[in-house]
C-alpha cells in the first residue's frame, strides 16, 4: 500500500487521492493476502494436544496483525507527503535509484528470456519445488529444543539403604564439584528428594540445582554455554566417590516432565509383581542403548533390592492379648514416622504438634519390637509380645504408570542427533530386549513429540488447501490459484538446505516457521499474478507481455516487503539468553524460507502463470466450441399434431 500511494505522489496526487487510488489498484491483492494469511493457522490452531495450542496462539496473533494492517490506507493518507523530485534527492539516493533502475531492467530481461521458454521453466520449477519438499521430509524430527534456562539439575543416587547423613555428605560433595566449574554462580542442595521419581522422598537420593551465571556473563566467555557446561559437569561428577551422580537439564516447558531429554517408561505387564524381574529389564535396555552412538547419559533410579523390615502380626495373640491391630499398626506408624496430634497458638502464631519415637528408639530393626502400644485394658504392652520382625529385600519407591508397575529410563539424544532420531532407537533397543509380559511407554515430553507425529504434514496440507480455495473464490477459478500454489513449495529450499547445513532438527517451531511460509510464499505469488491477470483479462494484453510487465511493477513491492520482514525477523535469528533455541528456530526457517522465496518466486511465477493461463484459456475455449457445436432444441410451432389411432 505504501509503495502503490508513493507512485501516485509521485504523479503529482494528494496522499488522499494516492491512498485511495492505491487501494483501488491493490484492493484483490490485499485481500487475497490477508485471507492466506489468516488461513494458513486455521487447520493447524485445531491441532491436538501442545501442537495446537501453540499453533493457536500464532493463529492469533497472525488473525490481530492482518486486522491492524486495515489501517494503513488511513496511515498513507496521514502521513505521506509528496516526494522531492528526483534532480534535487541527495547523491544517496540519487545512487539507490540508479542502482535500483539497473536492477529492475536487468530483472525485466531476465523474466522475458525466462516466459519464452515458460514450459522449461515451470517444470525446472517444479522439481526444485520437488527438491524442497524431499529436502523438508528427510530432515531429522524433534519436538521442542532444549532452552537455556539458568540452571542445571544435579540428581545423586546413593546405594539402597544408606542414611540421610551419608546422602548429605555426598550431595555437599557434588555441590563443591559443581561450584567449581566455571559459569555456575550458586548451588542450592536439598537430600532426601529423589529427582526422577516426582521428587518423591527417599533417604538415598537428593537433588542439587546448580544455578548458573547470568546469560550475558557466560556469552563473553567461551565454553560456558549451556551444552558445555552439561558436558563439563557431568564428566567432573563422574569421580564423586560415594555416589551416582547425573546432570539434567529442566525441560523446556515447565510443567511437562521433571527434566529435559527423553522419559521411557519401562512396564510390567503380566500381572505380576516381580520387581528384580523389571529391574533386570530396564538395566538391559540402558546397557543395549548404550551401545548405540545416538543417545548418551541413560539412567534409571528404580532398584528392586532396597533393604527392608516386615512385621509380622500374630492376630491371634494380639486379640489373646486385648490388642487391636489397627491400633498397633496406628502407634507404630506414629513411632516410627510421625503422626499429627493437634495445634496451638503462641506469640501470634499457630504451632503444629506431631508425635514421634526419638531416634535412638528406632535405629535398630530390634527395637520395633520394643515399641508398645495401649492394649483395650489400659496396659502398654510391647510389640514384641504379638509381632517378630524379618529381614527382606524390595523396591524402595514403586511406579505406577497406566496402573502397571513401571522403571524409568531417562536419556539424552547424542551430539549430532535428533530427539525424534533417538526415540526410535529406544523403540528398537526396546522391542529386540524386552522379554515377553513388559512393554514400554512414552512420557512426559516424549509422549508430546509422539503425539505430534505426521501433524506437520497434515497442517500443511490443509493450510495449502484453504489457500487454494480462499484464492479460487476470489479469482473465480479453478486455475487461477495454481501459479501462486507451485511457488509456495519453493520456499522450503532455504530451511532445507539451512537446517542440513547446520546439522539442526526440524522441531516444532521450526514447523511454525514453515506454516507461516506458506503465507508469506503466497504473498508474493499473489502479487505478481494479480497484476498479470488484471493486463491479461481486462485490458487484453498478449498473455507473456502481461507477465512480464506484472512481474516488473511487482518486482519493487515484493523485495521491499520481504527484505522488511527478513530484517524484522533477523533478531529472532539472532536471538542469545534463555529462550533462544526457540527464537532462533523460528527466526531460521522464516528467514531462509523468505530469502529462497524471494530469489526464486519472482523468477518463475511469470512463468507459471504463463503456463496455467494458457491451460485455462485453452479449456475455456475448448468448452466453447463444444457449446457451439450443440444443435439449438426445434422451436415450437404452435400447431397440435394429431393423434395415432389403434388402426393406424
Amino acid at each position: 500500500v505504501v509503495e502503490g500511494a508513493s507512485r501516485h505522489l509521485e504523479r503529482g496526487a494528494t496522499a488522499h487521492d494516492a491512498a485511495i487510488r492505491a487501494m483501488e489498484e491493490l484492493f484483490g491483492p490485499i485481500f487475497g493476502i490477508t485471507l492466506v494469511l489468516m488461513a494458513v493457522f486455521v487447520p493447524a490452531a485445531f491441532l491436538p494436544g501442545l501442537t495446537g495450542r501453540m499453533y493457536a496462539q500464532f493463529a492469533l496473533v497472525m488473525a490481530a496483525t492482518a486486522l491492524l494492517s486495515a489501517l494503513k490506507p488511513t496511515q498513507c493518507a496521514l502521513w505521506l507527503r509528496p516526494p522531492k523530485p528526483p534532480a534535487e534527492r541527495n547523491l544517496l539516493l540519487r545512487g539507490f535509484n540508479r542502482g535500483y533502475a539497473a536492477l529492475e531492467r536487468g530483472y525485466a530481461g531476465l523474466a522475458a528470456g525466462m516466459v519464452r521458454r515458460s514450459t522449461v521453466m515451470a517444470a525446472l520449477a517444479l522439481a526444485l519445488a520437488g527438491i524442497g519438499v524431499w529436502g523438508v521430509a528427510r530432515l531429522p524430527t524433534a519436538f521442542i529444543p532444549i532452552e537455556d534456562q539458568g540452571r542445571l539439575l544435579v540428581g545423586v543416587q546413593l546405594p539402597d539403604g544408606a542414611s540421610l547423613e551419608r546422602t548429605r555428605a555426598a550431595l555437599a560433595e557434588a555441590s563443591r564439584i559443581a561450584r567449581g566449574v566455571p559459569g555456575v554462580d550458586h548451588v542450592v542442595e536439598i537430600a532426601g528428594v529423589s529427582l526422577l521419581d516426582n521428587n518423591a522422598s527417599l533417604p538415598n537420593a537428593g537433588v542439587a540445582y546448580v544455578v548458573l551465571k547470568d546469560w550475558g556473563e557466560r556469552g563473553r566467555a567461551r565454553g560456558q554455554d549451556l551444552r558445555s557446561l552439561y558436558a563439563t559437569l557431568s564428566a567432573a561428577l563422574d569421580a564423586l566417590p560415594e555416589a551416582e551422580a547425573f546432570v539434567i537439564p529442566p525441560p523446556p516447558i515447565q510443567g511437562i516432565g521433571n527434566a529435559g531429554g527423553f522419559t521411557m517408561m519401562v512396564e510390567l505387564r503380566d500381572g505380576s509383581f516381580d520387581f528384580e524381574k523389571l529391574e533386570d529389564s530396564a538395566h538391559a535396555v540402558i546397557a543395549a542403548a548404550e551401545a548405540q552412538p545416538a543417545v548418551q547419559r541413560l539412567v534409571s533410579t528404580f532398584r528392586a533390592g532396597a533393604p527392608q523390615v516386615r512385621l509380622m502380626v500374630d492376630r491371634a495373640k494380639a486379640e489373646l492379648l486385648g490388642v487391636s491391630v489397627g491400633d498397633a499398626f496406628n502407634a507404630l506408624g506414629a513411632f516410627v514416622g510421625s503422626s499429627y496430634v493437634n495445634q496451638f497458638n503462641r506469640f501470634g502464631r499457630t504451632f503444629q504438634v506431631y508425635v514421634q519415637a526419638e531416634a535412638e528408639a528406632r535405629r535398630q530393626p530390634e527395637d520395633l519390637l520394643r515399641l508398645r502400644v495401649r492394649s483395650q485394658d489400659g496396659q502398654m504392652v510391647p510389640l514384641g509380645a504379638f509381632a517378630t520382625v524379618q529381614p527382606e529385600t524390595g523396591p524402595a519407591l514403586i511406579t505406577l504408570y497406566d496402573l502397571y508397575p513401571a522403571a524409568m529410563v531417562l536419556g539424552a539424544p547424542a551430539q549430532g542427533f535428533s530427539s525424534g532420531q533417538a526415540l526410535r532407537v529406544m523403540e528398537q533397543v526396546a522391542a529386540g530386549v524386552l522379554p515377553p509380559g513388559l512393554g514400554y511407554d512414552w512420557t512426559a515430553m516424549s509422549y508430546q513429540e509422539k503425539q505430534v507425529g505426521a501433524q506437520l504434514y497434515l497442517a500443511l496440507g490443509l493450510a495449502i488447501l484453504l489457500v487454494y480455495l480462499c484464492l479460487a473464490a476470489l479469482y473465480e477459478s479453478w486455475f487461477a490459484p495454481w501459479p501462486v500454489l507451485l511457488a509456495v513449495p519453493l520456499s522450503l529450499l532455504g530451511p532445507a538446505a539451512a537446517l542440513a547445513a547446520l546439522g539442526l532438527a526440524n522441531n516444532l517451531y521450526t514447523q511454525i516457521g514453515l506454516v507461516l511460509l506458506v503465507a508469506l510464499s503466497a504473498k508474493n505469488a499473489i502479487l505478481i499474478v494479480e497484476v498479470a491477470r488484471e493486463r491479461r483479462v481486462a485490458t487484453g494484453m498478449e498473455l507473456r507481455a502481461a507477465a512480464v510487465e506484472a512481474a516488473r511493477i511487482r518486482f519493487r513491492p515484493v523485495v521491499m516487503t520481504s527484505i522488511a520482514l527478513v530484517l524484522g525477523v533477523l533478531p529472532l535469528l539472532l536471538a542469545t539468553g534463555a529462550g533462544a533455541s526457540a527464537r532462533a528456530s523460528l527466526g531460521l526457517s522464516v528467514v531462509s524460507g523468505m530469502l529462497a522465496s524471494t530469489c526464486l518466486a519472482v523468477l518463475f511465477v511469470p512463468s507459471l502463470f504463463v503456463v496455467v493461463q494458457g491451460i485455462e484459456e485453452r479449456f475455456r475455449a475448448r468448452r466453447g466450441r463444444r457449446r457451439a457445436q450443440v444443435p439449438a432444441p426445434p422451436e415450437d410451432s404452435g400447431r397440435q399434431q394429431p393423434a395415432l389411432s389403434g388402426g393406424d
